[in-house]
């Protein structure tokens, strides 16, 4: 039987399974309870090895097939973490946390990634090993840097890593990649002007740091329009400001935080070069000083030509090459499964959530009708890179 009949036969157990996670929703690397249930699965599953506590809170569970002459091993990655988000949905399985949920789909990617590991434990048609990655703290945390760290690649032997993300307006029962940069790198910035405080009434006897923080604001904006090629890509973005508390207060100081993203590692370079420089010189230009300072990053999500190939490849067999789009263009969003592909070659890949509210929403639900889409692609792609022989 194809993985994705047999797959789709157990359907509605992954869908309980999904549901269950979305109803307990855990951020960053508090994710005990999400990762406790994926253990548990892995281990009724019969796999070969489930190890718990990599990068914190990681769980990874390795898969060995009938085949016993490859020590070979592909590793497949799939994101716990919710988000701090309060669900306005009046779902049968909503969020039981109040201000927590899975606003992302990891209750989604989290749950195909165990639909492979069930396919993968019972029918072991492949030679090598499937390790099964379950990684904490995607959102904001570095888990998956974290989990590198913990020498994620050297103690499972992995060759080539893969991930997938769900995206909402893509048609369920499809699939997006591209070799090169696929998603951004993102750096938090928080910018602090000082100027000099004041009586609101008698402003030539202060410096005023809320005008020289809007001029500021208003500079930044210049870098993508006038300082890149308009072919790069790049946002800066200040999405909070802090300043004063009264109405006739002139304010000492402005604080702003804000993120910026790019695709590459010199438009990276060259905007920080460039904020750093306006903040500074704006704020000189006024009498105030300007101070830059750099927060989490992750770098660019980029994929590996060969393994792009073979992930785009792996999915048209399952799908048709018309429901597999090969040269999507790149997300300004982040992900830091970057640091994966960083240490081993590999891809990242997109699969269609169907009409559903964007990510981070709090009226997003992961659409379970993908699931077993995803779940056949982990199988697939396991039987396909590493064929038993016989």
């Amino acid at each position: 039987m194809p993985a994705l009949e047999r797959i789709r036969a157990f359907a509605d157990t992954m869908t309980a399974w999904r549901h269950d996670l979305h109803a307990h929703p855990e951020l960053l690397y508090d994710v005990e309870r999400t990762a406790g249930f994926v253990a548990d699965q892995l281990r009724a599953f019969g796999c070969d090895a489930v190890e718990t506590g990599i990068g914190r809170t990681g769980v990874v569970g390795v898969i060995r097939g009938n085949g016993r002459n490859s020590n070979r091993a592909i590793g497949l990655r799939a994101d716990m973490d919710a988000l701090p988000i309060q669900e306005v949905r009046d779902l049968p399985y909503r969020s039981t946390v109040p201000g927590k949920m899975h606003a992302c789909g990891h209750d989604g990617h989290t749950t195909m990634l165990l639909g492979a590991a069930k396919y993968l434990a019972e029918t072991r048609d492949f030679d090598g090993a499937a390790v099964l990655i379950f990684q904490p703290a995607e959102e904001g945390g570095g888990g998956g840097e974290a989990m590198v760290e913990d020498g994620l690649m050297e103690r499972f032997g992995i060759e080539s890593v893969y991930g997938m993300h769900n995206i909402p307006g893509m048609a369920v029962g499809t699939f997006a990649i591209r070799p090169g940069p696929i998603m951004a790198s993102t750096d938090r910035f928080t910018l602090t002007i000082e100027g000099r405080g004041g009586h609101a009434a008698l402003p030539q006897n202060a410096v005023d740091s809320v005008l020289v923080a809007s001029h500021v604001i208003i500079a930044l904006q210049s870098i993508v329009s006038r300082n890149l090629d308009p072919l790069d890509s790049a946002v800066v973005s200040v999405c909070a400001l802090d300043a004063g508390e009264a109405f006739n207060v002139l304010p000492q100081s402005v604080t702003m935080r804000g993120t910026m993203r790019t695709l590459s590692k010199s438009v990276r370079s060259q905007v920080k070069a460039r904020i750093e420089t306006l903040v500074t010189e704006v704020a000189g230009a006024f009498g105030a000083t300007g101070v830059v300072e750099y927060g989490s990053s992750y770098p660019v999500t980029e994929n590996h030509p060969a393994e792009t190939d073979f992930m785009a490849g792996v999915a048209e067999a399952l799908v048709g090459a018309e429901n597999v789009d090969r040269t999507v263009a790149p997300m300004m969003t982040a992900e830091d499964f970057s640091y994966m592909l960083g240490r081993r070659p590999g891809a990242y890949m997109f699969i269609g959530n169907g009409d559903s509210a964007s990510l981070h929403h709090p009226h997003y639900d992961f659409n379970d009708s993908a699931t077993p889409y995803g779940a056949s692609l982990w199988a697939r792609l396991i039987e396909t890179a590493l064929p038993r022989t016989v």
